[in-house]
């Protein structure tokens, strides 16, 4: 994508991908239920996987504007315990636990651990991820229809209901693009249908033909070694907090993605080579670096409270009891873990001595 493409992006680049990056990188029940929508209504994409498609965005920053790559560099080096995805998590008299941090997808650069994780995961008495729900997938689906309204649009509403008969086309064509007829999710919530756009096609057949994503594989891995697997969250309290946001927000990004188009798979790979090289803190610097105004859009600060700073403190709670036993195994979403209320800040406010590991 040429710089002057980037400038356009402005504004709506920035409120989008912003929380594009929290879905994909934070939701387990999001992604969860994506998926299975997925292989409901994509039985193209089980033929053939579409190619990956999609360009560095910093990395074509690096060589024309060194400028602005300079900054984000600099902004997400400031970011508190942005630089590192594997940590160690100590106490005296314990044995050590580990933290990894994740992103919810199929990519096998993604599932791939750093260095010394095997290790660690084997040596763990007990492996923890945000939702050990996703396990049994058939249960959790069960339990999450008795509450529809988490999910889907109440009230005999259609998405259409909410959209322009222009931008109805626009979603139509987007998930057709995908593998799904608008038909067929029409009465979801627009939070949900965003979920569609942002994850590229690639990765929907990729989870279409049965791929885990690393979480749920590490989840998977722990079974068949005969090692407990814990959950910190339920999908119910995940999707409740997306609930919790006023429809307005969800439809006002869902337009936005829709905008963005094939450009979405431009944010993807740089999340993911922002991931794969372990600098988290530079991902949400870069994602307001392509507006020009650095505006994070209306209503994501009560996006992000509610998604990620509160979810992070529930996290923590609730893994302290297994941490104050030692020997744990920890997996969430990699954005949980950086920043002042970030997962490695709350453990060392509770004690805890953590050291990245890479």
């Amino acid at each position: 994508m040429p710089l002057p493409a980037l400038s356009f992006l402005s504004r709506r680049f920035t409120a989008a991908a912003d929380v594009t990056q929290w879905l994909l990188a934070c939701l387990h029940g999001l992604v969860f239920l994506s998926f299975l929508a997925v292989l409901a209504f994509a039985p193209a994409a089980r033929a053939q996987e579409p190619i990956c498609r999609g360009t560095d965005i910093l990395a074509q920053m690096r060589d024309t504007d060194p400028a602005t790559y300079r900054r984000i560099v600099a902004e997400g080096n400031a970011v508190q315990n942005g630089k590192g995805l594997f940590w160690k998590i100590e106490k005296p008299g314990l044995k050590a636990s580990y933290l990894l941090g994740t992103m919810h997808v199929t990519d096998p650069r993604v599932l791939a651990l750093p260095k010394g994780a095997m290790e660690a995961k084997a040596g763990a008495r007990v492996i923890v991820i945000e939702s050990d729900e996703i396990l049994d997938e058939q249960k959790a689906i069960a339990r999450l229809m008795t509450k529809p309204q988490l999910t889907m649009l109440m009230d005999g509403k259609t998405i259409q209901s909410f959209l322009s008969p222009a931008d109805t086309a626009r979603l139509d064509a987007a998930l057709k693009a995908r593998g799904i007829p608008l038909g067929a999710v029409s009465r979801m919530q627009p939070w949900m249908l965003s979920s569609f756009i942002a994850l590229p096609a690639c990765e929907l057949a990729r989870k279409a033909k049965g791929a885990s994503f690393l979480d749920k594989q590490l989840a998977e891995d722990a079974i068949r070694a005969g090692k407990p697997v814990k959950g910190l969250e339920t999908m119910e309290e995940q999707l409740s907090a997306m609930a919790s946001i006023p429809t307005e927000f969800h439809l006002k990004s869902l337009m936005e993605m829709l905008a963005l188009g094939d450009r979405m798979d431009d944010v993807m790979v740089t999340m993911t080579d922002l991931y794969l090289s372990g600098d988290i803190g530079r991902t949400m610097p870069m994602l307001k670096a392509v507006s020009p105004d650095g505006a994070d859009g209306e209503g994501y600060a009560e996006f992000e409270e509610r998604i990620v700073t509160q979810r992070n403190h529930t996290m923590a709670e609730r893994a302290r009891p297994l941490l104050d036993e030692g020997g744990v195994f920890m997996a969430v979403g990699a954005l949980h873990l950086v920043g002042e209320e970030g997962l490695v800040s709350l453990l060392r406010a509770d004690g805890f001595t953590v050291t990245a590991v890479n």
